[in-house]
C-alpha cells in the first residue's frame, strides 16, 4: 500500500514537473515571441547596422558634455545589471548627504540653480533609463553648448521626447535617456 502511494506521488512529481517546470514555460515563451517579440527579447535598440547599443529598459552610462546624462547608478558607472540594487543609506547618513551634494555641485558647474532630485540620487534598482522632463530640460544648456546646437532646437528635441503616464494615470511622465541621445546623435552635430 505504502509503495503504491509512493510510486503515485512520484507520478504525479513527474507530471507537474513536465506540465509546469517545461510545458507552460514553454507555451508563455513562444505566445510572448509571437505576440511581443520586441519586449520578450528585453526591448534592445539596435544601429543602422544591426549592432545592439542598448535597451529602452535599462540604464546606460553617458559622461561626454555633448549627451544628456541619466541618474547615477549604485550600480556602477557601467549600469551593472548584475550588481543592481541601491546602497541602503537612509536620509541622515553623512555618505549619502555627502555623495549627494558632491553630485549636485558637478551637475550645477558654475550656476548655482536648482539641481533636479533624479539627477543627484539613485533609483531603487540603480539602472533606471528613464529622467524626469525637468531633468532633461536642466541639461539642455550644456548640451546645446556642446554640440553647437540652438537652445530652442534641443528644447523641442526634449519636448517631443516626452513619453505621458502609463494609460494615462500610472507613473510620472518621463524621457528615456537611450532614445533622447540617439535622436540628438541623429542630427548630426
Amino acid at each position: 500500500m505504502l509503495a503504491i502511494m509512493f510510486l503515485r506521488q512520484g507520478a504525479l512529481c513527474l507530471v507537474f514537473t513536465a506540465l509546469l517546470g517545461v510545458a507552460y514555460p514553454l507555451l508563455v515563451t513562444g505566445v510572448a515571441q509571437v505576440a511581443f517579440p520586441d519586449r520578450a527579447n528585453g526591448s534592445l535598440v539596435r544601429d543602422g547596422e544591426g549592432r545592439v547599443i542598448g535597451s529602452t529598459l535599462l540604464g546606460q552610462s553617458f559622461t561626454g558634455a555633448g549627451y544628456f546624462h541619466g541618474r547615477p547608478s549604485f550600480a556602477g558607472e557601467g549600469y551593472d545589471a548584475a550588481s543592481s540594487g541601491a546602497s541602503n543609506l537612509g536620509p541622515t547618513s553623512r555618505d549619502l548627504i555627502s555623495t549627494v551634494a558632491a553630485r549636485a555641485a558637478a551637475a550645477r558647474g558654475d550656476g548655482g540653480a536648482t539641481v533636479p532630485v533624479d539627477l543627484v540620487t539613485a533609483s531603487g534598482s540603480g539602472l533606471d533609463p528613464h529622467i524626469s522632463p525637468q531633468s532633461a530640460t536642466f541639461q539642455v544648456s550644456r548640451v546645446a553648448h556642446a554640440r553647437g546646437l540652438p537652445e530652442d532646437r534641443v528644447r523641442d528635441l526634449v519636448a517631443g521626447r516626452v513619453e505621458g503616464r502609463q494609460f494615462g494615470i500610472l507613473g510620472e511622465p518621463r524621457v528615456n535617456v537611450l532614445a533622447l541621445n540617439m535622436a540628438l546623435d541623429s542630427l548630426g552635430k
